[in-house]
C-alpha cells in the first residue's frame, strides 16, 4: 500500500509552524464568509434541519462531502459547485446507500477513508462500524477496501492522516481508558500495525473521539466529553507532542468554539483558510487565522 499523504492535516501543521504549503485549491466558498464568529455552512444544502456533520472537500474543491443522520441512517453526502452554485445534496458516488456510511476524510491522491457498517465479508453478522478506504483512479471509484489492521469487533470511526501515512481513529473497543478513546496505528513498510492508545493525556475515563492530527504529529485536535474545564457536553479540545513523544495534557479551544452544546469533528480547509467543525446540529466554519491565534496554535 502506497503512503497518503493526507489533505486536510498538513493546515494543521501550517497553522501551528507558519510553515508554507503548496496547496491549490480554489473554493467558491459562499457568502457570507465568517471572521471571528462561526458560521453555519451552506445553510439549506449542508446545515439543515436534520443532524448535519463532518467536512472534506475534494482535491479540486469543486465538491463538499459531509454527513447526515435522519431517522438514525447515516449517509455521506456531497454538493458540488456548478460554476454559479452549490448543488442540492445527493448521496456521494463512492458510498452504497444499503449501508450507513459517515466521516468522510480525503488524502491528497483522491483516496477517501470513511467508517460504514457494511460487513467485512460474507460471514461478518457484527453491526459495528469499520474504517474503510476507496481509492478514485481516472475519474472512477474503485472497491471499498476494509482497513482490517485496524480494525476491531467494536466499532471505528472519524480517520485522520499524518504525514508519513499515521492512522489516527477513535474506537470503543476493550482495554480503552474510557467508553471512546483516541488511538494510533502506525504506516511501517506499507502496512498498518497493531493500534495504540494515545494514553491518559488525551484519553481519560470518560469519552474521547473525533481526532484531527497535523502532518508532523505535533498537534492534535480532538472532541473530549463532560470534563471539568468544558462549556458544555463535549468541546474541542488541543495536545501538543512533548519531545519525548509523549501528549501533554490537553487544552479546551476556548469559547469562540465551544458552546454549551456538543463540539465535534474538526477539520481545516484544504486552502488554509477555515477552520471546519460540527456544533448544535450543523457544520460550522470560522476564521482558521483569528481561531488558532486566540488559543496559541499560530507561529510561535
Amino acid at each position: 500500500m502506497k503512503l497518503l499523504i493526507p489533505l486536510f492535516s498538513a493546515a494543521v501543521l501550517v497553522a501551528a509552524t507558519g510553515c508554507q504549503t503548496n496547496t491549490k485549491q480554489t473554493i467558491n466558498y459562499p457568502a457570507p464568509r465568517p471572521d471571528s464568529v462561526a458560521l453555519n455552512y451552506l445553510p439549506g444544502i449542508v446545515s439543515s434541519d436534520s443532524l448535519d456533520f463532518t467536512a472534506a472537500f475534494s482535491l479540486d474543491g469543486k465538491t463538499f462531502y459531509f454527513s447526515r443522520s435522519q431517522n438514525r441512517r447515516y449517509t455521506i453526502l456531497e454538493t458540488i459547485f456548478d460554476g454559479t452554485k452549490w448543488t442540492a445534496p445527493k448521496p456521494a458516488a463512492f458510498a452504497d446507500t444499503s449501508f450507513l456510511n459517515a466521516d468522510p476524510f480525503l488524502t491528497s491522491d483522491g483516496t477517501v477513508f470513511f467508517i460504514s457498517n457494511r460487513p467485512k465479508n460474507t460471514n461478518d453478522t457484527l453491526k459495528d462500524f469499520d474504517i474503510w478506504m476507496i481509492r478514485n483512479e481516472n475519474g472512477k471509484w474503485g472497491t471499498p477496501e476494509n482497513i482490517e489492521a485496524v480494525n476491531s469487533d467494536s466499532s471505528e470511526y472519524y480517520v485522520s492522516i499524518a504525514g508519513n501515512g499515521n492512522l489516527y481513529f477513535a474506537s470503543n473497543r476493550s482495554g480503552g481508558n474510557g467508553e471512546h478513546d483516541i488511538y494510533v496505528s502506525k504506516f511501517i513498510n506499507g502496512k498498518y500495525t497493531k493500534p495504540e492508545n494515545l494514553g491518559i493525556a488525551v484519553n481519560s475515563a470518560k469519552m474521547e473521539h473525533d481526532p484531527l492530527i497535523s502532518a508532523d504529529e505535533k498537534i492534535l485536535i480532538f472532541t473530549a466529553i463532560d470534563r471539568p474545564d468544558g462549556f458544555g457536553e463535549a468541546d474541542l479540545y488541543y495536545s501538543r507532542r512533548n519531545a519525548d513523544g509523549s501528549w501533554s495534557d490537553a487544552k479546551n479551544m476556548g469559547s469562540t468554539v465551544n458552546t454549551k452544546t456538543y463540539e465535534y469533528c474538526p477539520n481545516v480547509s484544504p486552502d488554509l483558510k477555515y477552520f471546519f467543525y460540527s456544533s448544535e446540529l450543523n457544520v460550522k466554519w470560522i476564521n482558521k487565522d483569528f481561531l488558532f491565534s486566540k488559543i496559541g496554535l499560530q507561529k510561535e
